[in-house]
């Protein structure tokens, strides 16, 4: 049987990472267009670099000549675009990558999936989007009909790119389904977040540095539930559609860190960090929530992992793979981001 290509960008991030270790298991080929930056790290597909069915290229989305060349080679069934600058607290400081590499990278993208289209007229493109497009959400969940109100640069440059893949659908009938999913956590995180950056600090002795109060309230998932969801939208999404795709399951940060402090502690590591609240990020959203019932009842997706189980799960790929704190310069996971 021929194997089936998928083509994902910024595979050697987080989430992506991750996305290419599932596909590889289910019996597909993929290859894992990155650019390299500071998030990108080998550590992430260090297990999976002498799989037969695995292929690097080192590509900028924004170069679409690349891009283009890329695809007609290979011929994939489908692509998962996971490149994007995706830290707010970055985007505070510096909003230009954001732009540069979250809407024109797109735009750059989805042209050379539209001259690739015309050949392959069975691909789809699968564009991977976050809820805080929605912006603030004080009560209740958002459903994918909810209006999009970003408060940062990051969720602004995001939700251009959601409109920007929308508009290539409507108008040169691009085969594109866009996702939207809420915080996610697990292996391979960057420290920058606030999950693995409290991992670090405990298990560092250091301090963890809580935003204002703490009672900022994230939905939040585990990553290899996101991935079987975005693989459930490759094999039975439908075309032109926005998938809303979260747990219903919220926690505050001040929740979350209190979790990782005692799920520590159960493993005998010896720790002296304690939570301290620090200055807040500037137009920092109280809460995110979705309503993610259209992916249950038309895709028969739902959540599976407990946040406990998974957080417990976090944490022991932490402990175990203490070198991937290593792989990153120190002061991208300690350096305080975001106070303009």
């Amino acid at each position: 049987m021929i194997k089936k290509k998928i083509v994902v960008t910024g595979g050697l991030g987080f989430i992506a990472s991750n996305l290419i270790e599932k596909l590889l298991k289910k019996n597909y080929k993929v290859i894992n267009i990155d650019k390299i930056s500071y998030s990108s790290n080998f550590y992430n597909t260090r297990e999976i670099n002498k799989n037969k069915d695995y292929k690097f290229f080192k590509c900028d989305i924004l170069n679409k000549k690349k891009i283009y060349k890329l695809l007609i080679k290979e011929k994939p069934i489908a692509l998962f675009n996971l490149a994007a600058e995706s830290h707010v607290d970055r985007s505070i400081d510096d909003p230009y990558p954001f732009i540069k590499n979250n809407i024109l990278g797109v735009f750059n993208l989805l042209e050379s999936v539209k001259k690739y289209h015309k050949i392959h007229k069975k691909f789809k493109l699968i564009h991977i989007s976050t809820d805080e497009v929605y912006g603030d959400i004080e009560k209740g969940r958002t459903s994918e009909n909810h209006k999009y109100e970003p408060s940062s640069p990051y969720a602004a440059s995001k939700a251009s790119s959601d409109h920007l893949v929308y508009s290539y659908h409507k108008t040169y009938n691009l085969p594109v389904i866009i996702t939207n999913c809420s915080n996610n956590f697990g292996p391979r995180q960057h420290p920058e977040k606030l999950i693995p950056k409290l991992i670090y600090n405990i298990i560092n002795n250091l301090d963890l540095p809580i935003y204002g109060n703490g009672k900022n309230s994230r939905e939040w998932i585990y990553v290899n539930d996101h991935c079987e969801a975005l693989i459930r939208i490759l094999k039975k999404g439908k075309l032109g559609e926005f998938y809303n795709i979260g747990s219903k399951k919220n926690l505050n940060n001040l929740q979350i860190s209190k979790k990782l402090l005692s799920i520590i502690k159960n493993k005998n590591i010896k720790s002296s960090s304690k939570i301290i609240f620090i200055k807040d990020r500037p137009g920092h959203d109280s809460r995110y929530a979705l309503n993610s019932d259209k992916i249950l009842k038309k895709l028969k997706w739902k959540n599976k992992t407990n946040i406990t189980r998974g957080l417990e799960q976090t944490v022991n790929w932490y402990i175990k793979n203490i070198d991937y704190f290593k792989s990153i310069k120190k002061r991208d996971i300690t350096k305080r981001l975001g106070l303009k």
